[in-house]
């Protein structure tokens, strides 16, 4: 039978007190939270924010809010382990750098997009069609006219020298 992640009887101390070399109380409030088999998990927490104010915290929060404290905490120390001088708002501004890179190319997409529909409506008009003519509306007798036709929509119709760099490079 288990309580608090540790056997009865056979006491098994948790990473905490482990670290810490101490006895494990049976109501040690590192217990759950941090078990034997994940001694990291709790060295990085215990190296950022140190023991005692880790269990200051704990017992100041109540029992149903304990679990996702330990999980910031962990988050935070891994980070700050990793990165101690920015931590996790070094990897949130990692990631904001990624989104407006990814939301510039987007932006370049579409205005490419755009750019060669203009360029298909004025060869569509060149030739005489509207877009929403009844001529181009995928009706049988214009997919015949259409396979005669030379295709409306060509690589060759985009400028590859104005494009400089390609827009999906990184």
């Amino acid at each position: 039978m288990k309580e608090g992640g540790r056997k009865q009887g056979a006491p098994s101390p948790c990473a905490a007190c482990k670290l810490l070399r101490r006895r494990c109380a049976q109501d040690c409030v590192f217990a759950p939270y941090f078990p034997a088999d994940e001694p990291q998990k709790f060295a990085n927490v215990h190296k950022v924010f140190g023991a005692s104010n880790v269990n200051k915290m704990l017992q100041e929060l109540p029992v149903h809010q304990r679990g996702d404290a330990v999980s910031s905490m962990v988050y935070e120390a891994n980070a700050r382990v990793r990165d101690p001088v920015y931590g996790c708002v070094g990897a949130i501004s990692s990631l904001q750098q990624q989104i407006d890179a990814l939301q510039t190319q987007l932006a370049l997409a579409q205005a490419e997009v755009v750019h060669l529909r203009v360029r298909q409506t004025a060869t569509l008009s060149n030739h005489g069609l509207s877009p929403a003519s009844p001529s181009n509306s995928g009706s049988p007798s214009s997919r015949l006219m259409g396979s005669q036709m030379k295709p409306m929509f060509d690589m060759d119709m985009v400028d590859h020298t104005s494009l400089g760099e390609s827009m999906w490079s990184c």
